[in-house]
């Protein structure tokens, strides 16, 4: 039996357009999502690792989280939604990042911010390189878009999900982001 302070710990995997995705959640909200892995047994795998300590167990979604699924397969086939209704547990996350993760999370699909400017938006404005760090670590991609968050010269680089930064310009590319995916002039 779980221990008050440290939840159960639920997981759910689903297809979706990009791939298989998984969703793990606590009665608080969305601990983690994972973009799609090489095949469905990785997928699998890597969302029932334990998390901060805690089993994680597959289980039928919640009402919550059935529709959180539904809005984010909608999502990747370009109905663009911000996701943010879809409530989190950041449980246990440090100040710091729970500050970038709030900022990121108030980007909007097709729009992008430096890691500079997330830090300065925290207050820190020289903590690039830790919110960088920060976003790295991000437990629940695409609901919290750290890639929506680029180097300074709008390059793309670093994306610890599954593919990468392929996976990176890919979201990036279905959120009808300027610069990604479309002819440009020049």
């Amino acid at each position: 039996m779980p221990e008050p302070d440290r939840p159960a710990v639920s997981a759910a995997l689903f297809d979706s357009p990009i791939g298989v995705c998984a969703i793990a959640w606590t009665d608080a909200g969305v601990a983690r999502f994972l973009l799609p892995e090489s095949t469905t047994e990785a997928t699998r795998k890597a969302v029932l690792r334990r998390y901060r300590g805690r089993e994680v167990r597959e289980a039928e979604p919640t009402e919550v989280i059935a529709r959180a699924i539904e809005d984010i397969r909608a999502h990747l086939m370009g109905t663009l939604d911000d996701l943010r209704w879809i409530p989190l547990d950041h449980k246990g996350i440090p100040e710091f990042d729970r500050a970038v993760y709030e900022v990121t999370r108030a980007i909007d699909p097709g729009h992008t911010l430096s890691y500079g400017q997330v830090a300065a938006r925290i207050g820190q404005p020289h903590a690039a390189q830790a919110v960088g760090q920060t976003l790295g670590r991000n437990p629940i991609p695409l609901i919290v878009p750290c890639h929506r968050v680029l180097a300074a010269d709008h390059a793309l680089h670093g994306f610890s999900a599954p593919g990468g930064l392929d996976t990176k310009e890919r979201l990036l590319e279905i959120e009808r982001t300027p610069g990604f995916g479309e002819p440009t002039l020049f």
